[in-house]
């Protein structure tokens, strides 16, 4: 009851408050991933203040190396291809609607003889839908007073945070009752253990598919390749939607640009079948694991539905909610078999 009763309060403060905790969820988040190499700088002997003003200069050097570099690439990327994806889907339509070819009009069904009626009400859906979950997300993080102050506050409170992450566990370990200290830290162990495993594993997969998969791409010469695969790979946080969005979105470009010759669809093909063997033998399981406890259909309704109730904020929160909520869950049903209501016997 107790914990169900934080759950509810949690959420109506995330409610409440969304417009104004980006930039704090955002530096917690941050403050999270860095102290495992925060603590490491201060085992070397480095004070904790230095060590977490070290590493947070570190990254942030690095993330502005990283977009200075990416962000010409992809803007410029990005603007031609919403400049020519409208010809490239006539391209496609008018490929399907050939009398030539009247196995692919019966195998995307009857109504592609009227492409306005198929693709075009599949484009429009789909632009739809991309839409209004962009706004969604915009909504949520517009209110944030601005992108300056997200940048100056995000830091701020992962620096104080990474000094004072010692701390704050002390404290709330000494809040917690004395006949469930245990208890409660087991399960904090395990929520940890599922989070850090997925969320830091998977970080560091979707950076590494993210450079496979725009260099891959680019050397096969499709159009947009880098942009594209940029794409794949931070997608790939919400299992299998990052591979199926980047392979079709791919495979529309790459049929528009090469068709009718077959070789250089076939080699983007074989970018996306290695990068899925990749990260489904080679990656994952080193980086992330078997044992972190979230399955993939759990993550993708958390992240779905967090980001629809809370914007951008929601897509922050949403996997260590999903993580806490089924370490949660998995304790409440071994209790339960462990209790005379599922033994219909006395109390063990």
């Amino acid at each position: 009851m107790f914990w169900i009763a934080a759950l509810a309060v949690f959420a109506a403060v995330v409610w409440l408050l969304n417009p104004v905790l980006l930039p704090f969820v955002a530096g917690m988040a941050l403050a999270y991933l860095l102290d495992p190499a925060a603590r490491r700088a201060e085992q070397l002997g480095i004070g904790r203040a230095i060590s977490a003003l070290i590493v947070l200069t570190l990254v942030i050097v690095a993330l502005v190396v990283v977009v200075m570099a990416v962000a010409p690439i992809v803007s410029a990327q990005f603007a031609a291809f919403v400049d020519k994806m409208p010809g490239y889907v006539t391209r496609l339509q008018s490929l399907v609607s050939d009398p030539s070819r009247p196995w692919l009009a019966n195998l995307f069904g009857g109504e592609m003889a009227d492409p306005g009626k198929s693709m075009g009400g599949l484009v429009s859906q789909a632009s739809g839908f991309a839409t209004g979950f962009l706004a969604s997300l915009w909504s949520g993080g517009r209110a944030v007073f601005s992108l300056l102050s997200l940048l100056i506050i995000t830091p701020v409170v992962a620096f104080y945070l990474l000094c004072d992450w010692d701390r704050v566990l002390v404290t709330v370990d000494r809040w917690i009752p004395l006949p469930y200290r245990d208890t409660v830290r087991g399960l904090a162990r395990d929520i940890d253990n599922a989070i850090a495993g997925f969320v830091r594993g998977q970080a560091v997969i979707c950076l590494i598919l993210a450079a496979f998969y725009a260099i891959g791409l680019t050397l096969t010469g499709l159009n947009f390749g880098f942009l594209i695969g940029l794409m794949t790979g931070l997608l790939g946080f919400i299992p299998f939607v990052g591979a199926i969005t980047g392979f079709l979105v791919a495979a529309v470009v790459a049929i528009a640009q090469f068709w009718p010759s077959w070789t250089p669809i076939v080699m983007v093909i074989i970018v996306f079948a290695i990068g899925q063997v990749l990260e489904a033998y080679v990656l994952s399981p080193k980086l992330v694991g078997a044992k972190v406890g979230l399955h993939p259909v759990w993550m993708m309704f958390a992240l779905l539905a967090s980001s629809y109730l809370f914007g951008f904020v929601g897509l922050l929160i949403a996997i260590p909610l999903a993580a806490t909520i089924g370490v949660l869950l998995r304790f409440a049903i071994r209790k339960y078999v462990e209790s005379p209501i599922y033994t219909g016997q006395g109390p063990r």
